[in-house]
């Protein structure tokens, strides 16, 4: 079988970033996959799960309700490995091209203190696996340590 090409990114030189994972062409559209990497593979402890969690509740409802992109968002969700999120976005984008939609969603949960959207047992399959506090402080480390000073490593895949 053949490996994947998520699993043909050299991981152990892999740093925190937003990567374009991988552009497909559906019904003449092109969707682009961003590789949101919060944590260094296999160097760094991955995220508490109930901080994913929340992050994931908390970045799919601000994409979602941005004036600017909702229209253009299928998805916001977490890796498996627990080291980062996975979006898809309508357009044959760059990295470059969301860096601010994602300073502005980090910022967001960052700085959120009401009740997590969706976290009610009618809405989410798992609504007591939530970590807010822990949410915000992985998103602060984010959009200090990487977005607000992003360089060209944390733009493109290690070759």
């Amino acid at each position: 079988m053949d490996k994947i090409p998520s699993f043909t990114i050299d991981h152990e030189r892999l740093l925190r970033g937003i990567y374009v994972s991988r552009k497909d062409q559906v019904g003449g559209e092109t969707v682009t996959t961003f590789d949101i990497r919060m944590k260094e593979p296999n160097r760094e402890p991955a995220m508490q799960i109930g901080a994913l969690h929340t992050i994931e509740h908390l970045a799919a409802t601000y994409l979602r309700n941005d004036a600017d992109w909702k229209d253009s968002i299928l998805y916001w969700g977490p890796m498996g490995c627990l080291t980062g999120n996975y979006l898809l976005l309508k357009g044959d984008l760059d990295s470059r091209d969301i860096v601010d939609l994602m300073r502005h969603t980090f910022q967001f949960i960052a700085d959120y203190d009401d009740p997590i959207p969706g976290a009610a047992a009618r809405d989410c399959g798992n609504y007591l696996l939530h970590d807010l506090p822990m949410a915000r402080w992985e998103a602060r480390k984010f959009l200090t340590e990487v977005l607000d000073v992003i360089q060209p490593e944390n733009l493109e895949y290690p070759s």
